[in-house]
């Protein structure tokens, strides 16, 4: 000790820490430490790929990239929680293709080369993931080799990225695919069915049998003393089939929730305020801007009819339907008030067939006014032919027809179509530049109208609030961090609280979403604690005990033994059960005698067949038991999982209905299978996701 003061004192605390640590080993093994630091580390990253770890800011990264990729091919943002979850997928799927897929398959001897690339871009045999896409696409709506080529071409000179960025991503996409459809291929080629094997199959399934049985069925509940399953038989079937006990990382829990709901004192306050704004929402004169002002529901431009507005509220729906103008009482439905007020009547039809010119530029207003003077319905199309810049509208095989159009497919600024006359072309203005439309026909009118609704949901006060969070308080007061505090708790305050066995990708708990930091808090302490206030949406407050915790992989003994137990004693049942059968049938010769011994009836089947086309509901012991037994001599007794058999086949047919073809077809949908389950055998015990803990 005397010499570690020497050293503290000339050389500092670092020197002391490193001896410390060197101490440390001769007390601790070192694989434990190491072990530590790493799943100190790892907690950190998505996932792993082939050995290699995915941290979170590389895939945080990875995922920018397939952002922006997807806003440059569809237009779009991913800002929907939908997108952004595709875009996670198309950013891990494409880390496994590096790290997995196109490493496995080159070890398989498979290679894509520079020239092939090149012929799948902009060659003779283009890639579907380049011909799909619509940004090479010509004015004509057509697959533009050309344009493939002018973008490879000039993306070195966007000085944004962006345009590298997209290239390289359709580079390694094309690459990808080809490799895929080389190995699956080879896949496909290697499943090579042969005359003979084709000849059983057809034979198998034109073959069929008529059978009469009896089925002693089985029982498995009282348990039968006389089967016995020991712990070393549950132990040596557990260590033979630890693949069929492999497991996500789960927790058992136990939670209670306190909703925030308005209270009563709540609605009634909500009640006058929307008595007094009544008024001035059925005399303005401004209704749209009352509504974005004062509505939970904005102003829409829809034309409405009897039925509409039933999702919106039964009594508005009703109110709108029997008048023609003028505004409702006031209607509430639960803790929600509404008022609608008819702004405007008419006979409208549900859609129009619409034809138009497309003009764009500093002179398009101009240009419309001069095309106004001469249109009419014979020019129409020859007009579009030489003056519309959309030339891929052509429905009906006639340029400038877009076709119907109704309110659910509608053309952004194209509303006037449903009111406009027939055969009148007029002039109006959109974001995609200036038209000259005609409505050529329409369905036939229909009385509809544009309707104002005031709609307000009754929100919690502060009061409602604040008395919410002190009984979720209370309760976690009480739990104290403890689990066995916890359930003493809800059962002296009579709280309900539930159970659930959660894995880290749940976010929802009952009707309750984006709770994924409850499922974070359970998935970061131990069986036995309690939780505080876990504020959800800020509407739900939870508190939460975690009851077990269960790792991911192969499960422990003790958490599987009773299944096993069960399987086991079925399996033994069912022999014994059978033994049991053939000792009281012994001697008997007929079908019915056994089933009068047995207390059973007798059952007949037909058309039973060897094959893929037998009956799913038939056993697949007596089915084959069927299969090869003689006609006309009792056979059995067969375990099953119902009961025991005793049958006799009484004759078989041969058909000729199963066909080469269905056989064909029949392989085809072995290698689809096949193809199928390849990516996800490549990665059974090769990638670890991770990504529920942070998404």
């Amino acid at each position: 000790m005397a010499a570690l003061e020497t050293i503290r004192t000339k050389f500092g605390i670092g020197a002391s820490l490193i001896i410390a640590f060197g101490l440390l080993l001769f007390l601790v093994n070192p694989s434990d430490i190491i072990q530590t630091i790493q799943s100190a580390s790892s907690k950190y990253d998505v996932g792993k790929i082939n050995g290699k770890s995915i941290s979170y800011t590389d895939f945080d990264q990875e995922v920018k990239q397939f952002s922006e990729i997807r806003e440059m091919l569809t237009g779009t943002s991913a800002s929907s929680e939908e997108a952004q979850r595709q875009t996670r997928e198309m950013a891990w799927q494409n880390l496994v293709n590096e790290n997995l897929v196109i490493p496995t398959i080159e070890k398989a001897g498979i290679r894509v080369g520079q020239q092939e690339q090149v012929d799948l871009i902009i060659g003779e045999q283009i890639s579907p993931v380049i011909a799909s896409l619509g940004i090479f696409n010509d004015q004509n709506g057509n697959f533009s080799p050309a344009a493939v080529s002018e973008f490879m071409e000039n993306t070195a000179a966007d000085e944004s990225g962006r345009g590298l960025l997209l290239r390289n991503y359709l580079l390694n996409t094309v690459r990808t695919n080809r490799y895929t459809e080389k190995y699956m291929g080879l896949f496909n080629a290697g499943s090579y069915v042969n005359s003979l094997e084709q000849k059983n199959a057809m034979a198998e399934n034109n073959t069929t049998a008529s059978v009469s049985f009896v089925m002693a069925p089985n029982s498995y509940f009282p348990t039968d003393s006389a089967v016995v399953v020991s712990s070393s038989e549950i132990k040596k079937f557990y260590d033979t089939h630890k693949d069929n006990f492999r497991q996500q990382a789960t927790r058992d829990i136990e939670y209670a929730v306190f909703e925030v709901t308005p209270s009563q004192a709540d609605i009634a306050a909500q009640n006058d305020e929307f008595v007094k704004q009544y008024d001035e929402f059925a005399s303005t004169d401004n209704v749209r801007a009352f509504l974005q002002r004062n509505s939970d529901r904005q102003w829409s431009d829809r034309w409405v009819k009897e039925g509409d507005l039933r999702s919106v509220n039964r009594d508005v729906d009703a109110f709108v339907a029997a008048n023609k103008e003028g505004v409702s009482p006031i209607y509430k439905s639960g803790e929600t008030f509404y008022a609608a007020r008819i702004m405007e009547t008419a006979n409208v039809p549900d859609s129009a067939y619409v034809r138009h010119i497309m003009l764009q530029g500093a002179d398009a207003r101009h240009t419309a006014d001069s095309l106004m003077g001469v249109v009419n319905k014979n020019n129409f199309s020859s007009l579009a032919t030489l003056y519309s810049l959309d030339q891929g509208n052509a429905a009906d095989g006639e340029l400038g027809n877009i076709g119907w159009m109704s309110q659910n497919m509608m053309i952004p600024g194209f509303e006037s179509v449903l009111t406009a006359k027939v055969g009148q072309p007029y002039v109006i203005t959109t974001q995609y530049g200036v038209h000259i439309v005609e409505v050529v026909r329409t369905t036939a009118p229909v009385a509809k109208k544009k309707v104002a609704v005031f709609e307000k949901a009754t929100l919690p006060s502060k009061e409602t609030y604040a008395a919410t969070y002190n009984k979720a308080n209370l309760l976690a007061v009480r739990t104290a961090g403890k689990l066995d505090n916890y359930k003493a708790a809800c059962d002296s305050t009579g709280i309900y609280s539930r159970s659930l066995t959660i894995n880290e990708g749940t976010d929802t708990y009952g009707s309750i979403g984006h709770a994924k930091e409850v499922t974070r808090w359970a998935f970061d302490n131990k069986p036995g604690k309690a939780s505080g206030i876990i504020t959800v949406d800020n509407n739900y407050f939870f508190v939460v005990a975690v009851k077990a915790a269960h790792k991911e992989g192969v499960a422990k003994l003790d958490e599987v033994s009773e299944n096993i137990r069960t399987q086991l004693y079925r399996e033994a049942y069912a022999q014994k059960r059978c033994a049991d059968v053939a000792a009281q049938i012994e001697g008997l010769t007929s079908l019915e005698a056994i089933a009068e011994k047995l207390g059973v009836s007798v059952s007949n089947l037909s058309d039973i067949t060897f094959s893929t086309s037998s009956a799913p509901t038939t056993e697949p012991a007596f089915v084959g038991a069927v299969a090869a037994a003689k006609e006309g001599v009792i056979s059995g007794p067969v375990a099953g999982i119902m009961g025991t058999y005793v049958f006799q086949v009484n004759g078989r047919e041969t058909g000729a209905y199963y066909t080469e073809d269905d056989a064909k077809a029949a392989q085809a949908r072995i290698d689809s299978y096949h193809d199928q389950m390849l990516l996800p055998l490549m990665m059974d015990k090769t990638v670890t996701d991770n990504r529920a803990r942070f998404y």
